[in-house]
């Protein structure tokens, strides 16, 4: 049986895989997406989006993310439900083998996003949601004029703070270390900033809650403990770029996201890498959803050149 070839294979379906499906598609490209959960990606746990233009009333991420694919899929996408096990992007045409079987395609859109690092406390995964937030530009303005504290030492915590603190009513910023990790430009206006109350050598050991969040229990490195009441919490420890698959056939930056610039381009031709899973400056939903129209854009080309 003669094996199908596709013109673009996308590995993850967000907006940056469904954005470069729509524009792929498109443009003629005959196209596949292979996601293994929903369509969205890490947008699906927002319940509420207010920065994607377009949505006046805002959306919440599953919609979104459903609409997304909803957009592809229209114009001849075809999406399936499977996990990614291995990939051999260096072969012509390029092979990646799933749990459903084996797909070959001339170019490859990796998409597969970054997920945030969790504390890995018990019911944390519940909270999402409902108190527990990772990111401040999406969910901050559902906690207006409310009690809300950052976890986290490092830049996407001192910018978290920040924001929060344009919005909120008091932000607590809870670190174990005795001073920030984060880059020099972050300490002033963190220490200038009247609502924001540092509380160091400290970490968060267990959630209060009924339906919803209602504070924490902190445990301190002097072995205290101590409890706050709280609207919402924001983790900000981190991201896990889900790159595992490609780190001995992609360049990867020492926080293991893969080297790409504006263009989208890897270090192997035909292969591109658009959203979170990418080295960038700015993690949003708008600028993964333009990663994936230049990711396109550029597969498009490539495809063209090689015929």
């Amino acid at each position: 049986m003669e094996q199908k070839i596709y013109d673009t294979i996308i590995i993850g379906g967000g907006p940056a895989g469904y954005t470069a499906a729509l524009y792929a598609v498109r443009a003629g490209l005959d196209t596949l997406i292979l996601e293994k959960f929903l369509a969205g990606g890490q947008m699906t746990q927002t319940q509420q989006i207010d920065n994607y233009p377009g949505f006046d009333e805002g959306i919440d991420g599953f919609t979104l993310g459903s609409k997304m694919q909803q957009g592809a899929e229209q114009f001849g996408a075809q999406t399936i439900r499977t996990e990614v096990l291995s990939v051999d992007l260096q072969a012509s045409p390029k092979k990646i083998t799933a749990d459903t079987g084996d797909y070959y395609a001339k170019t490859v859109i990796i998409a597969t996003g970054a997920d945030h690092k969790h504390l890995g406390i018990k019911e944390e995964e519940t909270l999402i949601g409902k108190g527990v937030a990772y990111c401040a530009a999406c969910d901050g303005m559902l906690y207006r004029n409310k009690t809300v504290a950052v976890v986290g030492g490092g830049n996407s915590a001192a910018a978290d703070a920040l924001l929060l603190s344009k919005i909120c009513r008091k932000v607590y910023v809870i670190h174990r270390r005795d001073t920030m990790r984060a880059a020099k430009i972050y300490h002033d206006p963190l220490m200038k900033a009247e609502n924001i109350t540092f509380l160091w050598n400290s970490q968060v050991d267990q959630f209060v809650y009924d339906q919803k969040l209602k504070g924490v229990r902190l445990k301190n490195n002097d072995g205290t403990s101590q409890e706050i009441e709280l609207d919402g919490l924001f983790i900000s420890i981190g991201r896990s770029p889900e790159t595992k698959l490609f780190q001995d056939q992609l360049t990867l930056d020492d926080s293991g996201y893969i080297v790409s610039d504006e263009t989208t381009k890897t270090n192997l031709p035909g292969v591109f890498a658009a959203g979170d899973v990418r080295t960038k400056a700015v993690r949003q939903i708008i600028t993964a959803a333009a990663d994936g129209a230049v990711a396109a854009h550029f597969a498009e080309e490539y495809i063209a050149n090689k015929n």
